[in-house]
């Protein structure tokens, strides 16, 4: 399907991608149209292991290979300059272009045997709440997918890190599956995580992984109050309960125990948006966790999901 030009959505541990050729134009260009997504957003490249690097990019700085060595297969986006096997229409008209290694054996499996790279952005209409199952793809996409693969459910639940590594220092672009305390311990230095990049990468949207549910942010201590009152103006509230607040009485429409543990937080995390929304939840009020270790990236999604929404 792949070589034919179709759209195959695969498995990989984040989320599920909508694949295509990475060096088929017009399949790539299929992908924008599928997801509704604009066509100066870059995609990223999905390869078989660390060692095909070379083949997709240029001027590979050793901190970036350090870190493809010690992180891939994994969560880990490395964006660099781009090589000539990748058209521009992946990359979103740049000369940079995003690339990773996915630990999940499905989508190793259909790399080797496909034997090139995959562009493949998450599997679901631009903006909106990703899929971590296989249904997700197909409830959202439809037949706009040509073929589903299905590999269980996403074992990590949210999106690769991305670092820029193209100037002088790394900086992370996107907060994701690997945290910023364990590439810091390999690099033996601190990496910033700038507000905005002069990079173009995916998941910047000011309003993006958004269920159709508005999402309010309030302090932790807050939730249950704005629920409760929320609530009462009619709206049908679904609510995050924070590990601290679980077994407190809440007045709402739906609520969600929210995982104590980071790691099973992340995994849960689209699943629970998407939960509220198929209970008929118009508002979901929500808090931020600590951000540190996977907390940054799970800050990172909700306040996407918070964010202004796109007026038609």
């Amino acid at each position: 399907m792949l070589r034919a030009g179709g759209l195959v959505a695969l498995p990989t541990e984040t989320v599920y991608g909508l694949g295509a050729n990475a060096e088929d134009p017009v399949a790539v260009s299929r992908i924008f149209q599928a997801k509704g997504r604009p066509p100066n957003h870059p995609l990223i490249v999905h390869i078989g292991g660390a060692e095909q690097l070379d083949e997709w990019v240029e001027d590979v700085p050793e901190a970036a290979r350090l870190l493809a060595e010690h992180f891939w297969p994994g969560p880990l986006t490395l964006v660099l300059r781009r090589g000539r096997r990748v058209p521009l229409e992946a990359t979103g008209g740049l000369e940079t272009v995003a690339v990773r290694v996915p630990d999940h054996p499905v989508a190793l499996a259909l790399l080797s045997a496909f034997g090139g790279g995959v562009t493949a952005p998450s599997a679901n209409r631009f903006g909106s709440v990703s899929p971590t199952t296989a249904d997700h793809v197909r409830t959202e996409l439809g037949d706009a997918v040509d073929f589903v693969l299905d590999g269980g459910d996403c074992q990590v639940g949210v999106e690769s890190t991305i670092v820029d590594a193209t100037g002088d220092t790394l900086s992370i672009l996107r907060p994701g599956g690997v945290t910023r305390e364990d590439l810091e311990a390999v690099l033996g230095h601190p990496l910033a995580v700038p507000a905005t990049s002069r990079v173009r990468v995916p998941g910047q949207h000011p309003s993006h992984y958004a269920p159709s549910a508005r999402v309010v942010l309030v302090e932790p201590e807050k939730v249950v109050d704005e629920a409760r009152l929320a609530q009462e103006l009619g709206h049908q509230v679904g609510v995050f309960l924070p590990a601290s607040l679980v077994g407190t009485p809440v007045k709402a429409h739906a609520v969600v125990a929210v995982p104590a543990s980071m790691a099973a937080y992340a995994r849960g995390l689209y699943g629970f948006l998407r939960e509220l929304d198929q209970q008929g939840c118009d508002l979901i009020i929500a808090s931020l966790p600590a951000e540190e270790g996977l907390g940054l990236a799970i800050a990172n999604r909700l306040r996407r999901a918070a964010g202004p929404r796109p007026t038609v």
